[in-house]
């Protein structure tokens, strides 16, 4: 007889204001690459942490970047594109990109708004159809770059190609990463997909990225950033050390970071150093702003251009290097 009296009015009206749960886990972006995957990441965390560049394929290592709310975290897994591989490297990027699909709890299918789907999209949308259990959400993404019509066009497009594969969207959503639209509005009809569940990162974590790996993908970019088609991939970044300067005083500390440039063939050293030394020299000033950012510690950068002959194709030279 004692539990019924919890029905009465007064015990239930603290239930009707109850919380909601807390929600947490995984998303990850997929779609052919350069379809705004990095940028959608850095938009939703509100901070830089996967590196975006303007040439396909940069994003190597599965940064996440972590979205706090007071009743949900998300955590996002930035995987390569998944593209046709050509190389040993690209098997094993698509590896990676199969075994986080089948551990995340929602997929974000990034389709650029200016351009039109393509073979590479159907590509990956009959990959998606083939897992069933997670909820897939379509963005469509850049939709700065165009007019209502075009953008009307896109999303039909999407719906579209969803039927005949028989891949049932839990959501469409176009979002301006760059312009800030809809981003709010992505976050808040992803977090209801997740699953109940406590906070999985302390509420300052924006990545779970060890700092290393991060580091290594800001001076990466910094050091793409000028050689448009010379070097698409062929740059792999290694931070040998990171050590604290013996001797200084604690309110001047300097982080020495020792970091390896590596490139394919000696003819591509050139490129990166740049007539008298000035190009590697830029890259390493902008990636030491953007590291001293990131750490929010003063750092001294030594920067060196080696050669690992082929090391794409070469599977030793890619454990060495981290893959």
């Amino acid at each position: 007889m004692g539990s019924m009296s919890a029905r009465t009015p007064s015990a239930a009206t603290p239930d009707a204001t109850a919380k909601a749960p807390h929600r947490s886990g995984f998303a990850c972006f997929v779609g052919r690459p350069n379809a705004g995957k990095s940028t959608l990441t850095n938009a939703l965390v509100g901070q830089k942490v996967a590196i975006t560049s303007n040439r396909p394929q940069t994003t190597r290592h599965s940064v996440r970047g972590i979205v706090h709310r007071p009743d949900a975290q998300l955590i996002l897994v930035d995987t390569p594109g998944l593209h046709k591989p050509r190389t040993l490297l690209g098997e094993r990027l698509n590896d990676v990109v199969r075994t986080t699909w089948a551990e995340v709890d929602i997929i974000g299918f990034c389709l650029p708004a200016d351009q039109k789907l393509g073979p590479g999209d159907t590509y990956i949308a009959r990959e998606l159809a083939g897992i069933k259990k997670t909820p897939k959400v379509a963005i469509v993404t850049k939709t700065d770059l165009v007019d209502s019509k075009q953008l009307a066009a896109q999303l039909i497009a999407v719906d579209r190609i969803g039927r005949e594969l028989g891949l049932e969207w839990a959501e469409i959503v176009p979002v301006s990463a760059v312009g800030g639209e809809q981003v709010t509005l992505l976050a808040d009809l992803l977090i209801p997909l997740l699953p109940e569940g406590p906070q999985l990162y302390a509420e300052g974590d924006l990545t779970d990225e060890p700092e290393q790996v991060m580091v290594a993908e800001l001076i990466r970019e910094a050091a793409l950033e000028g050689v448009r088609d010379e070097l698409p991939h062929s740059i792999a970044v290694v931070v040998e050390e990171m050590i604290p300067r013996e001797g200084r005083p604690a309110d001047k500390p300097l982080l020495d970071i020792h970091a390896n440039l590596y490139i394919e063939r000696p003819s591509q050293k050139g490129i990166i150093i740049g007539p008298k030394g000035a190009r590697l020299k830029e890259v390493g000033t902008k990636s030491r702003h953007q590291i001293e950012a990131l750490l929010g510690t003063p750092v001294f950068l030594d920067l060196h251009v080696k050669v690992a002959k082929d090391w794409q194709r070469d599977p030793k030279q890619l454990r060495k290097l981290g893959f």
